[in-house]
Order: C-alpha cells, then sequence, then structure tokens
C-alpha cells in the first residue's frame, strides 16, 4: 500500500516527488508514455529561473528528478493503462501491475497536437516548437512560421511578432476558429502575413538538423512551393493525457481536469498538478509550483486522516 503515487514524471510530477519525498510519504512516480513531460523535447530553456544561461531541457528534467530521488522517491517506468477511483484505497494498474495507494496525483501533462509528418517530428527542438514563450526569443530578427486557424495561433503569432521580421500563419481552411477580437489582432499587425487553404508537405531540412524551410502546397489551386522559414511553431492545441481517468474525474470537453479549489479534482485525495488541468500558462515553472500545491495537498489529506 502506497502513500501516494504520482502519475507524470514532467515538472509537475518530480516536485511533487520531492515535496512528498521530504515530508517522508515515499512516493511512487509512474515515468508515463513520455517520461520527463514535453521539456524532454525541449533544447535550451532560459526561463527557468535559477539558470543564468540556460539550461536543457532534459538535462533540468533530470536533475529534479535526481533531487526527487535523494529524499528517496521511486520510480517506476511504464504507463497507468487502468484506474479504478470508485473507493479508496484507489488502485491504478501500471501495464498490467495493479497498485494500491491512498492519494493520487495525477501530472500526466497535456501533449501538443502535431501535424504529423515525419520531418516535423524529427526536427522537433532544432526548429520546431510548440511553445512560443519557451522558444520565440531564439528567432529574434529571423522568419517564423505558425500553423494553426485557433485562438492560440493568433496568439503565438502575435507574440513572435515581437521577435521574428516577419511571420507566415499558415491555416488549412479559408475561415477561422480564432474569436474575432484575435483575428482582428491577428490581422491588423504588419508583421504578420496570412495563407489560407494552404497544408504543410515537409519540414526542411533534416539533413543540417535545423529548420531551413518548409514546402508548401495550395488545396484550392493545387500549387507547391518552398518557403524559407527559421522557426516553426505549431499551435494546433494540446491533448491532456487524462483518457485513462475519464469518466471518474471530472474533466472539461477537451479533457481538462476541472479543479476544486488548489490542487484538488472532485475525488477527495485525487489531486491534479500541472498542464493536466493548465490550459493557459503551460509553463515549465507552472508546472513546478502546481506539484508543489499537490503535494502539500496530499500530505494534509493524510495527516488529518492519521497517516
Amino acid at each position: 500500500m502506497r502513500n501516494v503515487v504520482i502519475v507524470g514524471s514532467g515538472c509537475a510530477g518530480n516536485t511533487a516527488a520531492i515535496y512528498t519525498a521530504r515530508a517522508n510519504l515515499s512516493p511512487l512516480v509512474v515515468s508515463g508514455h513520455e517520461a520527463g513531460g514535453q521539456l524532454s523535447l525541449t533544447t535550451l530553456v532560459e526561463n527557468f529561473p535559477g539558470f543564468p544561461e540556460g539550461v536543457n531541457g532534459p538535462d533540468l528534467v533530470a536533475a529534479i528528478k535526481k533531487q526527487a530521488e535523494n529524499f528517496g522517491a521511486e520510480y517506476m517506468h511504464g504507463a497507468v493503462i487502468e484506474a479504478d477511483l470508485s473507493k479508496r484505497p484507489f488502485r491504478v494498474n501500471v501495464e498490467g501491475e495493479w497498485i494500491e495507494t491512498r492519494t493520487l496525483i495525477i501530472a500526466s501533462g497535456a501533449s501538443a497536437r502535431w501535424l504529423g509528418l515525419d520531418s516535423e517530428q524529427k526536427l522537433i527542438g532544432h526548429g520546431v516548437s510548440s511553445c512560443a514563450t519557451c522558444d520565440g526569443f531564439f528567432y529574434r530578427g529571423k522568419k517564423i512560421m505558425v500553423i494553426g486557424g485557433g485562438d492560440s495561433a493568433m496568439e503565438e503569432a502575435n507574440f513572435l511578432s515581437r521577435f521574428g521580421s516577419e511571420v507566415t500563419l499558415v491555416h488549412r481552411r479559408d475561415q477561422f476558429r480564432a474569436s474575432k477580437i484575435m483575428l482582428e489582432r491577428a490581422r491588423s499587425n504588419p508583421k504578420i502575413k496570412f495563407l489560407t487553404s494552404t497544408v504543410v508537405e515537409e519540414v526542411q531540412d533534416i539533413g543540417r538538423q535545423l529548420v531551413t524551410g518548409v514546402r508548401l502546397r495550395n488545396l484550392a489551386t493545387g500549387a507547391v512551393w518552398e518557403q524559407e522559414v527559421d522557426g516553426f511553431f505549431v499551435a494546433i492545441g494540446h491533448i491532456p493525457n487524462t483518457a485513462v481517468f475519464r469518466g471518474q474525474i471530472e474533466t472539461d470537453a477537451d479533457g481538462y481536469i476541472i479543479s476544486k479549489g488548489g490542487a484538488r479534482t472532485n475525488i477527495p485525495g485525487v489531486f491534479h498538478a500541472g498542464d493536466v488541468q493548465d490550459r493557459v500558462y503551460r509553463q515549465a515553472i507552472t508546472a513546478a509550483g502546481a506539484g508543489c500545491m499537490a503535494a502539500m495537498e496530499a500530505e494534509r489529506f493524510l495527516e488529518a486522516e492519521g497517516h
């Protein structure tokens, strides 16, 4: 029987592990499909406090994990494939092995939606990004492309126009899902150009391990051309990793956990941390803060029960 099981090993899960381990709760961290979370796909992180020269994403995650292990946190490879939160102790199935726990912290994150191109996947962290706030600074005076047609795409394009010499916003339809105010803001920005009814066929250049351009196709005319670009930002949304808890944990229509105040969910003893609940900020530092909150809530919950 575990005191705390933490699902997810990104900034949120690892920080929750540090706090619960220091409280002598011997947490078990289930690493998940993407061990280390989205930071493991990032190269240089310049906005995490305490690193004046910046830090590599995977190195930062590894350091937080090591810190948690030093206090007695235990890590388990694999993903939760099933969960029973109907009664206590809660039970989670990690790839065939059932584990019982008094409290559960869900820090399984949200995965960026990608276009699914082989070239895009190979260049993630080398010019391909899903986070303008994280990576925009690296493209000062450079050519930037944003893919998407919703509010987040407009927001990213506007934000990136502070850095880039030009921003091209590519959308596969001729209509936008974005709200009128966000669309108008982007349209009135002189640095942003729109390419509608257009799809990306390939991101170049895998050979150089660096984004140098893209091959585009117009869906209306069939015309194919190449365009020079330095930074390629995909802004077509995120998918919270909550499918395994659906029907038990209360989520919104997109699958994000609905917070019941602090780090609480609709089930007493089950807590949330990081991007699995946060559709607004999605930063390493906010995820770490959320991990701290969830850990403190779990600790108080167990204390009130006399554990």
